[in-house]
């Protein structure tokens, strides 16, 4: 038979951090007997006064409590984060110290409301709640030791008083029940007024997540970017590395070719194809760059670069770029890879005779129209392996739309929308 320990903690686990909720609401206690002061004191300075005074002692301390709403919500956050170690962040685009002048905006928005809701209403309740947490404190310290009271009393009481324990040994038992509530009670009524703060004092669900919306958003934008500079930096590598050291094999094998006249027919033979892998594996590894990102992109623009791009493709292309200023980098890298995988996909599934590009910077928008008089019947989806849903997925990592309509029998054309902020 399986016998469980006894463990002390059991019994001191329900006074678990009442210490601190306890010294949470003395604090509280203090803040709104600060507030309760100034309300009250125009009352005892105009009593005795006529009438009219009833109304300024009415109007000036609630005026005060809303002009001083700042100052209370920046004291009730340092409440939270020194007792409780709890932060209840700020709303966003709310001045903590709005001043004289921003005051009237800071009362007119609904962060400075939710604000005030909570010093007017929410923390005197939870002022009260605490006030009766330490009168329960004191009864039940008082009901648990009352042995200890009745040992220091004289001796002739005890005498005259017979059966004074059993009634004290009621009374310790109601006690140390009573200390066991108000410890239940204080952390209950801390976690109360803790998610009061911060549903009033912090930003209201909707603000929480447009931040957080705001966040992943910059987030998004930082992982695109950074995917960005370590393609450029793979292009320069490959670049000034691989590419140069292919280049140089390749020479060195021409010039072999060229001066060692009396090789045997085989040696000439492994030597010529040699040279003419290196000659391949030199264009494939520059096709390659050009996909990753091509120098020419940072240093000439979007214009030159495809420029490039429809020169090398064996069907004609019109180009027509018109840009007043050029996009971020990260943006003219995503219009890029679009045309040159677009123009890619025409030339290899669209049995097109010609094809059209137009690129247009208009209101903060770079517009992309890819046209191709083929076949039609390009599929969106990626089924088909045109790699469209890629090009889509590309597009959205900038906050871009992509759209494709491609009736069978033609013509397919491709609209791509980034934001070009420069």
């Amino acid at each position: 038979m399986h016998f469980r320990t006894w463990q002390p903690d059991l019994l001191r686990r329900p006074f678990g951090g009442a210490g601190r909720a306890t010294a949470f609401h003395c604090a509280g206690i203090a803040i709104q007997f600060g507030v309760l002061l100034v309300l009250a004191l125009p009352w005892i300075y105009f009593v005795p006064a006529a009438l009219w005074a009833v109304t300024v002692a009415v109007v000036v301390p609630s005026a005060t409590v809303v002009l001083a709403g700042p100052l209370l919500t920046r004291v009730q956050r340092a409440r939270f984060r020194d007792r409780l170690d709890v932060v209840v962040p700020a709303p966003a685009g709310l001045a903590e110290r709005p001043g004289r002048q921003g005051i009237r905006q800071w009362l007119s928005s609904a962060p400075g409301r939710r604000q005030l809701r909570y010093h007017l209403l929410v923390g005197p309740l939870c002022a009260l709640g605490g006030l009766a947490v330490l009168v329960l404190w004191a009864a039940g310290g008082a009901a648990a030791s009352v042995c200890v009271w009745l040992w220091v009393t004289p001796w002739q009481w005890r005498a005259e008083n017979a059966g004074y324990a059993v009634k004290a040994a009621y009374v310790t038992a109601a006690g140390v029940a009573l200390l066991y509530l108000t410890a239940w009670l204080a952390n209950g009524l801390a976690r109360r007024d803790t998610r009061a703060a911060n549903a009033l004092l912090g930003p209201s669900r909707e603000e929480e997540l447009t931040r957080r919306v705001k966040d992943l958003a910059e987030s998004r934008a930082g992982v695109v970017d950074a995917a960005d500079a370590e393609r450029r930096r793979i292009e320069r590598d490959l670049h000034d590395g691989a590419q140069q050291r292919l280049v140089a094999l390749a020479v060195n094998l021409g010039l072999a070719k060229a001066t060692l006249g009396d090789l045997p027919e085989d040696a000439r033979r492994v030597i010529d194809e040699a040279h003419r892998e290196a000659k391949e594996a030199i264009s494939e590894l520059d096709n390659l760059v050009r996909g990753l990102h091509p120098a020419v992109l940072e240093d000439r623009g979007l214009d030159a670069a495809l420029s490039g791009v429809a020169a090398r493709l064996p069907l004609p292309v019109r180009l027509s770029v018109n840009m007043e200023r050029r996009s971020s980098p990260t943006v003219e890298a995503v219009a890029y890879f679009v045309v040159s995988e677009t123009l890619t996909n025409v030339v290899k599934h669209a049995q097109a005779s010609k094809a059209e590009v137009t690129i247009e910077q208009t209101r903060g928008t770079l517009l992309i129209a890819i046209t191709d008089d083929g076949v039609g019947g390009a599929d969106p989806s990626g089924v088909s392996g045109t790699g469209l849903a890629g090009l889509a997925k590309r597009v959205a990592s900038v906050d871009g739309t992509f759209s494709c309509r491609s009736p069978l029998g033609g013509p397919t054309v491709v609209t791509v929308e980034l934001p070009c902020a420069p």
